[in-house]
């Protein structure tokens, strides 16, 4: 059973591709070269999938000429974390990608039509997250229901699956995850911020530090 791995290079979608090389019938990487001011992200995406002998391809969907996000707008600050507390906050945060998950599924389905997978990864969390809509299990399986009515092998009764294994799992479960799987935690990146090493303020660096803490787990990616 051929995976597709939405690969970002940070450690949700690094444990999700250490699942699909251990479940899937061989592994193809999509990452997304979408105007994101942390573009460290997509060296470390090559990094992660070269690891795991994987073919790596980069889509081009620049959402800087649009704009609406703080990882695609620089005019727009990336707020510290005390500013912006993750899932606990009402309002979805700035640094949320206006439709990024529904484009990145749209684009991961033509693709896994195109090259036969059945499996597309995708590494959301709705536990320890930042709020985004487009990270809850509902918007999931309507995504899937909607595809297997737009693709040929949908309507030929073979939809491509999508699956989100680490949805309902805390970060810690997802440390201790990829530690079990022997993933290389240590290239993976988070900050949201472009700068040569992670801020430790925003909030996927708090969230990170968050789990490699409650894991007990020492982060390999700042110990180098």
């Amino acid at each position: 059973m051929p995976g597709l791995v939405i690969l970002s290079g940070g450690l949700d979608s690094t444990v999700c591709m250490a699942l699909a090389a251990r479940d899937a019938g061989g592994v193809l990487a999509l990452t997304f070269d979408y105007g994101q001011r942390h573009r460290i992200e997509i060296d470390r995406a090559a990094l992660v999938a070269a690891h795991y002998g994987a073919e790596h391809l980069v889509v081009v969907l620049d959402a800087s000429r649009w704009g609406g996000s703080a990882l695609t707008d620089p005019t727009i600050e990336v707020p510290d974390a005390e500013a912006e507390p993750g899932a606990s906050a009402d309002a979805v945060p700035v640094t949320y990608v206006p439709a990024r998950n529904l484009v990145f599924l749209a684009v991961a389905m033509g693709v896994s039509e195109a090259r036969e997978a059945d499996v597309v990864y995708l590494g959301v969390n709705a536990l320890d997250y930042s709020g985004y809509p487009d990270c809850r299990p509902e918007f999931v399986r309507a995504f899937e229901a909607a595809a297997a009515l737009a693709l040929k092998r949908g309507v030929e009764g073979n939809p491509v699956e999508v699956r989100t294994p680490l949805i309902a799992l805390t970060k810690a479960d997802i440390v201790r995850l990829g530690v079990s799987l022997g993933a290389p935690l240590h290239l993976t990146w988070s900050c949201y911020r472009g700068d040569d090493r992670p801020c430790g303020r925003c909030d996927a660096c708090a969230l990170r530090a968050k789990g490699f803490a409650e894991a007990g787990v020492p982060d390999p990616a700042l110990t180098g």
